[in-house]
């Protein structure tokens, strides 16, 4: 099925605002997109504050939690990067992101920032990942799952790819969105094992009718396409990212922080889809 475009944007923003929001970037062991993402959010006015997760020792996961959770409460966005966190073990990617954030007071800081502060959160790639086993996508909250819930597995090749994809976005009902419009097509790069996004038929219509199914892989004429050279994962309905009921949690799989000057020469479509310079521009 397709998704038709979805072009009512909220106008929603928070009551605190502030010039130079701040974002909190963990590194968790495995992840490698940090840096390409901080200096995303730098160039687009905000404050970045970055953690590297401990896990060697009890009392490194512990002073990690601590900081973890004083750093989400003096935030307005939590970013979580790309990479292969804890090689991606056991039995799929995204586990060791999750785990963390179930820690109780982990949890609660991040459902406090999204309830209560209207806060951001973005997860790309392993972060999506990380997002969907968390149920913070497409709910909007850390919850328990279900066997129905939506789920990112191995793609249909069997293989991890990396090259160019073509990416419509389809609804601009998240603020991560409010640089562009709908139905405009960019070219991002993607690079992942396991981004096959799956869902039943049922949550497929309910996610396009709530404007959920933020971005689809298209074809060289803007449309969501089955053809493995343009889904290139195998997604069903073409997904490549989705949001919560709201939008202000945003999961996709390709790199939209792989941009800058003099790349990706003699490739269609734009690049930026200025998702850091909107995420930033909601708090002001």
């Amino acid at each position: 099925m397709d998704a038709p475009l979805y072009t009512e944007r909220s106008t929603a923003s928070p009551a605190i605002k502030t010039a130079k929001p701040k974002v909190f970037i963990p590194v968790f062991p495995g992840t490698n997109c940090e840096v390409d993402t901080a200096r995303a959010f730098e160039k687009a006015g905000a404050e970045v504050e970055m953690l590297i997760v401990r896990n060697l020792t009890q009392q490194g996961i512990e002073e990690t939690i601590d900081r973890m959770e004083r750093i989400i409460r003096g935030a307005q966005m939590i970013m979580l990067p790309g990479g292969f966190s804890g090689g991606d073990e056991p039995d799929g990617s995204g586990k060791f992101i999750a785990t963390t954030f179930r820690n109780p007071r982990v949890a609660e800081a991040v459902n406090e920032l999204l309830q209560h502060r209207d806060g951001l959160m973005l997860g790309i790639c392993n972060g999506f990942q990380a997002l969907i086993k968390l149920g913070l996508v497409p709910y909007g909250e850390i919850r328990a799952l279900k066997p129905t819930d939506p789920t990112l597995t191995f793609n249909t090749v069997g293989r991890h790819i990396s090259h160019m994809a073509y990416t419509r976005v389809t609804s601009v009902k998240s603020p991560w969105f409010a640089g562009v419009e709908a139905g405009e097509v960019f070219a991002i790069p993607v690079s992942h094992g396991e981004g096959r996004f799956m869902a039943d038929e049922a949550t497929v219509k309910a996610l396009a009718a709530n404007g959920q199914i933020a971005t689809q892989y298209v074809d060289l004429s803007g449309k969501p396409s089955d053809d493995i050279a343009f889904n290139v994962n195998g997604s069903v309905c073409a997904i490549e990212g989705i949001t919560s009921p709201d939008g202000r949690v945003l999961g996709k799989m390709g790199h939209s922080e792989r941009k800058g000057e003099n790349l990706y020469q003699n490739v269609p479509f734009a690049k930026d889809q200025k998702i850091f310079e909107s995420g930033v521009n909601y708090f002001k």
